[in-house]
């Protein structure tokens, strides 16, 4: 077995690892503004308690899904209440809200209801698309040293719609950036290319440069749908689904269809993030698409 080194994860990952197929999957989305203390996972009981965490753990996997936290780019700022950002990513049924908070534990009976459906209307609901950009420095220095000029770049743009948020999944693919109602997240992008994302998203449009995917699939069904996307030159949002499974079927709204043959490949070894024992690097591509 072959084993590259290089300075950071996310430097050898470049070197020839792709992006679709990268997203972690999660079809909805709890995000507790948190400022200062988070540890290396946000439910290791560094910032909530273990007691809380392990709670709040449980009904989000109960839920299908993933908590983050989120904080203002720039210095800490600690205030009397928390924001707290909600979202669905499904298609059709894509939706955020926006609410405020006192404490950690209002989250318990929160989380629950955030299943797919009509949005719960805990809070006000977001029209324009929200940037999460990963600057979780205590997983992985790579987030915190790219994801950090990158939330700043954009802050300065679209302001209260940007947070540093914690880990997204998939250091290695740093400066890493989710999109917020509709869950599709982008590697390895620089400032013009995401400010270029964010004005796209608010346009109804996928920006296909960096793209990992859209949580809502699996990792066959991100790669489908970013194969589909290129051959046919089609980026609205709301313009395909995907059924999952191991040949992915991608249907557009006009009624065309296309099966995707996808295959797992395995790349030189490599760490994952930076530290830790170099793996092979496993991903899924896309080899044929077959219409229907």
């Amino acid at each position: 077995m072959t084993t590259i080194s290089a300075p950071t994860c996310s430097a050898l990952s470049a070197l020839d690892e792709p992006l679709p197929g990268t997203a972690a999957t999660a079809p909805g989305y709890v995000c507790l503004e948190v400022p200062t203390g988070w540890g290396r996972d946000v439910l290791d009981g560094t910032a909530l308690g273990a007691e809380l965490s392990d709670e709040l753990s449980a009904r989000a996997k109960a839920a299908d899904v993933r908590i983050l936290f989120i904080r203002r780019p720039g210095r800490d700022v600690v205030r009397e209440t928390r924001t707290v950002l909600l979202a669905r990513t499904e298609p059709e049924n894509t939706w955020c809200e926006r609410l405020e908070i006192t404490e950690p534990a209002e989250l318990l009976d929160i989380v629950p209801r955030v299943v797919a459906g009509p949005a719960p209307g805990f809070g006000t609901a977001v029209q324009d698309p929200i940037a999460l950009v990963c600057a979780h420095g205590k997983r992985d220095r790579c987030c915190a040293v790219l994801g950090r000029p990158i939330a700043a770049a954009l802050t300065a743009e679209f302001g209260q719609d940007v947070w540093e948020c914690s880990h997204t999944g998939g250091h290695r693919f740093a400066p890493s950036m989710i999109m917020l109602p509709t869950g599709y997240t982008y590697g390895r992008l620089d400032e013009d290319d995401s400010l270029a994302a964010v004005r796209d998203a608010g346009k109804g449009k996928v920006h296909a440069a960096g793209l990992r995917g859209r949580s809502t699939w699996g990792a066959a069904g991100q790669a489908a749908e970013i194969a589909v996307r290129e051959a046919i030159d089609e980026f609205a949002i709301d313009a395909v689904t995907v059924e999952d499974g191991d040949e992915p079927i991608v249907r557009h709204r006009d009624g065309r269809a296309w099966q995707v043959g996808v295959e797992t490949s395995e790349l030189p070894a490599r760490p994952a993030s930076c530290g830790a024992a170099a793996k092979p690097a496993r991903h899924v591509v896309a080899t044929t698409i077959t219409p229907l």
